[in-house]
């Protein structure tokens, strides 16, 4: 049998926390988690940090690639229960924000498959990848002290990206151990629970029990995925060079898919195995819900190109001319219940229009408690 779920000492059993920081990494399914957030908040009603300030209303970082500070959360949601938007801590700042007992959540992803998606998708801003011949990967990985600018704007793609994101510095010297072994305490010190985008439904397991949550809290369709037309496939010595390359991230990933298989490990294959079911199972049901019974025998639904998507709020940004990013829409053809099509809906809205809908939910709501003291 499965062991009880941890639920935080001093509450009922079953009662779900409510106060999350998720620090959002780039290219590392990070999209998909941040979407469960989002939606876990609207239904539970609990207010999501959004960006504002210096870092403006229609941004949906907050002023990121700067540390993060409280002075770029918009005024309206200063209050937060969830933190789930790109940012580069500034953990004292962030801490500040979150509730006393927020839980620290974050993701990773294998660094070949990381730099690939890295390359491909900031291709056209990345200076160091912008002066490389006929974009080629290959080329890059082959030399790629002679591509790389780390004082250019966008230089914290360009290596050891991952690092970056989680506050360290992506040029310190490989072979420092001792920054390392410091970096890696200190998040060790912060986050319950690293996330491995390979092992996505199993990270899920984790969270789900480590929040107290139901299944349909972690229910998901996969969001911000590339057509397979603007991937490159790697062969084992440039993934290799890769990981060379990115050595800092590698070893971050090292240390923390060995703590994440611990974890599940601790769970017992039984128990693991039940979870992954139904989890999966939950998912399938939410995809023939949605999207209709021929969608729901497939581990996810059919997606489409931006370009072939009606409502404007539902196509993901397209990072570039050359790169496809791939967004859903609800058949014509299904008639829902309201309540279920706001929630496919909400399922299948991206990061930015997602951010917006929340910004401007908060702003209805400021408005409603304003003119309530007049009404009584």
């Amino acid at each position: 049998p499965c062991p009880p779920e941890p639920c935080p000492p001093g509450h009922a059993p079953g009662r779900k926390r409510t106060a999350v920081v998720f620090l959002k990494t780039h290219k590392t399914a990070g999209s998909t988690v941040q979407n469960i957030l989002f939606r876990f908040a609207e239904r539970h009603g609990v207010t999501v940090a959004l960006p504002g300030g210096p870092c403006g209303d229609r941004d949906h970082q907050f002023c990121y690639p700067r540390r993060f500070s409280r002075r770029y959360v918009h005024p309206l949601t200063r209050t937060p229960g969830i933190v789930a938007s790109h940012l580069r801590p500034g953990l004292s700042e962030l801490q500040s924000l979150a509730p006393a007992d927020a839980t620290f959540v974050t993701i990773i992803r294998e660094p070949a498959a990381m730099f690939e998606s890295l390359f491909s998708y900031y291709g056209q801003h990345s200076a160091s990848f912008r002066n490389v011949p006929h974009r080629s990967i290959a080329a890059f990985l082959h030399r790629p002290e002679a591509y790389y600018l780390p004082d250019e704007r966008y230089a914290m793609y360009a290596r050891n990206s991952l690092l970056f994101d989680l506050g360290g510095d992506p040029n310190r010297d490989p072979g420092d151990e001792a920054y390392l072994k410091a970096f890696i305490l200190g998040l060790e010190s912060v986050f319950s629970l690293v996330m491995v985008a390979e092992h996505f439904d199993e990270s899920l397991v984790l969270l789900r029990r480590l929040l107290c949550w139901d299944l349909e809290d972690v229910t998901y369709v996969r969001l911000n995925a590339r057509s397979e037309a603007s991937r490159s496939r790697l062969g084992r010595e440039q993934a290799d060079q890769a990981r060379r390359w990115n050595w800092l991230d590698t070893r971050l990933y090292r240390h923390f898919n060995a703590s994440l298989w611990a974890k599940l490990k601790a769970l017992g294959p039984q128990c693991l195995n039940r979870e992954l079911g139904l989890l999966r199972q939950a998912n399938r049901r939410l995809t023939r819900d949605c999207f209709g019974p021929e969608a729901g025998s497939g581990a996810s639904p059919p997606a489409r190109q931006a370009s072939q998507i009606r409502d404007k709020e539902l196509r993901p940004w397209q990072p570039s001319r050359s790169v496809s990013i791939l967004g859903y829409e609800l058949p014509r053809n299904l008639s829902l219940p309201p309540a279920l099509a706001a929630s496919c809906l909400r399922l299948i809205t991206p990061e930015v229009s997602y951010s917006h809908r929340l910004l401007r939910r908060a702003a209805i709501r400021h408005r409603s408690e304003d003119w309530s003291p007049g009404l009584s």
